[in-house]
């Protein structure tokens, strides 16, 4: 971390946040007392800000009186243009407006530079332009950042306090698991993450919309961990519209942001209108960037809409969507859209050889077949990478049986090519708890579903890490279930289509209303008596205990 500090607060303010980040455990870089005696000042600093991922820049009255600081500023935000390098000012007892137009102390400053030039050198004035055009620029870009401000009547060890909490929360935050290997990305990612910085300068909405595995999500998640450092607060909802639709409504919603702006204060939400309230305090005087993952729906996007009066200018809210039309119909002239395509031929190669094979080459008896499976995903990153993991090690033989399963199912049909996976699992206890998680744990927490399944008599501790391998399942940085939807839809889909219209005879009920309907009905015994079925009752639903009692009496395999 590099400090540029003002000769009027080295040994008393600056003197003391320097404790106070040592004693929180940051590597501090400070000149007077990491740079030896006889050493360049200034190569030292040129060496410092690189191998720092933060700058701390104490704007004090006698700031800009100082040559080296004002170097020292050119160089911070050089840095910071040209990497991830975050920049948090500090204004203390400076007004930012000083600062950013080099009025006040800074402007005298300023004035007395441009003197010393003046007696210093002859034909100073074009060195002279160009040292101040770099000043003013660095000055000006600095104030115009997120910081910290110094009141009047400030207390001093608050003050100190906050800044090593925002310093706590910008570099300790986890960024959002995603692929080890990524194609075909980089030039949408580098587009989204300039429209975030040079975009419009109120809060801006962005779309990106695209076929279902098509890779929106990563696309997203890289994009946000590339510049959540830019931003004072961000937050990235998963599965928005599965969560929206949820028996609790969008409140989880709302808490998981609170509890992101926040960066860890969870607060339970009573109302929709309670969240909203809390919401509108938390961003307060807040750039933050929002994502909002798999949005469906016309009451979602007007939802999403009616937030931006919310957000401080310069927000940015990032949705990702398989619908189109809708986007479009709701005021299509105020988001800015993003289309995802399906891979070219040598990208998918590269894709699919890589999780096949552990690399981009492959052997050269496996060519030939490598080229036709990946002919028959139609460039589809999902089914690429589910694909290459399952024919990852396998002998040629099942090669060739893959490539003509995959002959008969059609070029749109998805969910079948998805399917093989599932069908490869080596043992039933696997592909029940495939179905189990695909019907009522994605987006539940691993622990606490390795207990109910335990519970259950299963083994969910192995079977979890033979899905993960597949690449059917995936477990985030809050230790909660995930699957991409359309693996999910697979699932649920290998359920429903043994008896499309009769979900009496299905083996597991994860809607709630089926699951009503079949406690009610005259058909229930019958189909405990001949199914293993799984019943989730919304826990806003009031259900009488009578229920599960006559029912279940007599019935064993039956689980609640």
């Amino acid at each position: 971390m590099g400090f540029a500090l003002g000769k009027d607060t080295r040994w008393t303010f600056t003197d003391h946040l320097y404790t106070a980040l040592v004693g929180a455990g940051f590597r501090t870089f400070r000149d007077n007392e990491e740079i030896g005696r006889g050493e360049e000042i200034e190569l030292e600093i040129k060496k410092s800000i690189p191998g720092s991922r933060s700058s701390v820049v104490v704007f004090s009255e006698n700031y800009a009186s100082s040559r080296w600081c004002l170097d020292e500023l050119v160089m911070i935000m050089e840095r910071r243009r040209t990497s991830k390098h975050m920049v948090l000012p500090v204004f203390y007892h400076v007004d930012p407006s000083d600062v950013r137009h080099q009025t006040g102390s800074f402007g005298k400053a300023l004035a007395g530079h441009e003197e010393r030039f003046k007696a210093g050198k002859r034909g100073f004035e074009e060195e002279w332009m160009k040292r101040r055009k770099g000043w003013t620029e660095a000055l000006k870009e600095a104030a115009d950042l997120a910081g910290n401000v110094l009141e009047a009547k400030g207390y001093e060890t608050k003050f100190i306090q906050d800044i090593v909490e925002v310093l706590e929360v910008k570099l300790s935050r986890t960024h959002l698991s995603i692929p080890g290997y990524l194609v075909g990305i980089d030039n949408q990612v580098n587009s989204i993450s300039s429209w975030l910085h040079n975009g419009p300068s109120d809060v801006g909405i962005m779309s990106i919309w695209g076929m279902g595995g098509i890779g929106k999500t990563t696309i997203a998640k890289r994009v946000f961990n590339l510049n959540l450092g830019s931003f004072d607060a961000g937050s990235f909802l998963s599965d928005f519209a599965q969560t929206f639709k949820g028996s609790r409504g969008v409140r989880p919603l709302q808490e998981q942001l609170i509890s992101e702006i926040l960066v860890g204060k969870k607060r339970k939400i009573r109302s929709v209108d309670e969240g909203i309230e809390t919401i509108r305090k938390a961003m307060s005087g807040k750039r933050v960037l929002l994502v909002l993952d798999d949005v469906e729906e016309n009451d979602q996007v007007d939802a999403i809409l009616g937030m931006q009066n919310w957000f401080c200018p310069g927000s940015k809210i990032i949705i990702t969507t398989r619908n189109q039309q809708f986007i479009k119909a709701h005021r299509a002239d105020k988001i800015h859209m993003v289309e995802v395509d399906t891979l070219p031929g040598t990208l998918s190669f590269k894709l699919f050889c890589w999780h096949a094979f552990g690399e981009e080459d492959q052997p050269e008896n496996y060519t030939y077949l490598a080229y036709r499976v990946v002919a028959r995903c139609g460039g589809l990153p999902l089914a690429l990478r589910i694909l290459g993991l399952y024919l990852s090690g396998q002998s040629v033989d099942v090669w060739k049986s893959t490539l003509e399963m995959l002959k008969t199912i059609p070029e749109s049909d998805i969910q079948k090519k998805l399917e093989i996976s599932y069908n490869s699992l080596k043992n039933d206890l696997d592909k029940n708890l495939f179905l189990d998680i695909a019907c009522f744990f994605v987006g539940e927490d691993k622990d606490l579903t390795v207990m109910i399944l335990n519970k259950c008599g299963f083994y969910p501790v192995c079977g979890i890490e033979n899905l993960k391998v597949r690449g059917l399942l995936s477990v985030d940085r809050s230790n909660k279930l995930r699957m991409h939807q359309l693996i999910q839809q697979m699932g649920r889909e290998i359920i429903r289509q043994k008896a499309p219209n009769e979900p009496w005879k299905h083996s597991r009920l994860w809607r709630h209303e089926d699951s009503l309907n079949v406690l009610e009905g005259n058909t229930v015994r019958q189909a405990i008596s001949r199914f293993f079925m799984f019943l989730f009752v919304s826990p806003t639903t009031c259900l009488p205990v009578t229920y599960t009692h006559s029912i279940c009496r007599g019935h064993g395999q039956f689980k609640v």
